[in-house]
């Protein structure tokens, strides 16, 4: 882009927020990566919509990047009501799981998996999930952005100069 470029936060907040949300409602998780993506598009195209100039694959590489960071941030802040009940439905799978192992080569780790507190909220756990997210939404985010930046990132000119006519002067 040439000249002043525009705010790229206001872009990767909504677009942020938008796949966050849904990406931290346990109905719509499985759709997570999607929502990443999707939300990346919409801030590119929300950006888009801000300058005169055409965006660039750096453009939109940058505010998906972006709108993956905050989409990591409302994900994890959306998905701290429901870690309770998604703990106690991993230890309830995790219980169910242990039936169909034979006794005698049950796995290591799987009485750790069984012992899981599903009292409350761990701060620790929660800044691990945040900082993964953070990575793995920021990645997605800058595909999504470049996916957008193709699509909504070409400007046609205002008043284009139609080609001259056969026949005509020049």
């Amino acid at each position: 882009m040439n000249g002043p470029k525009p705010s790229l936060i206001t872009p990767a907040l909504i677009g942020g927020a938008a796949a966050g949300v849904l990406s931290g409602v346990p109905i719509f998780q499985c759709l997570c990566c999607l929502w990443i993506i999707g939300g990346a598009v919409l801030s590119a195209y929300l950006l888009s919509r801000e300058t005169p100039d055409h965006l660039t694959a750096g453009d939109g590489a940058l505010v998906g990047a972006f709108t993956g960071v905050f989409a990591a941030a409302a994900s994890a802040l959306i998905s701290i009501p429901f870690a309770r009940i998604q703990l106690a439905f991993l230890k309830k799978f995790f219980l169910r799981f242990q039936e169909y192992i034979p006794a005698g080569s049950r796995p290591e780790g799987l009485d750790r998996l069984l012992n899981i507190d599903v009292r409350g909220f761990s701060l620790p756990a929660f800044l691990f999930n945040l900082v993964i997210l953070s990575l793995i939404f920021a990645a997605l985010g800058a595909l999504g952005g470049v996916i957008g930046a193709s699509l909504f990132g070409r400007k046609t000119a205002a008043n284009p100069v139609p080609p001259p006519q056969p026949g005509s002067p020049a």
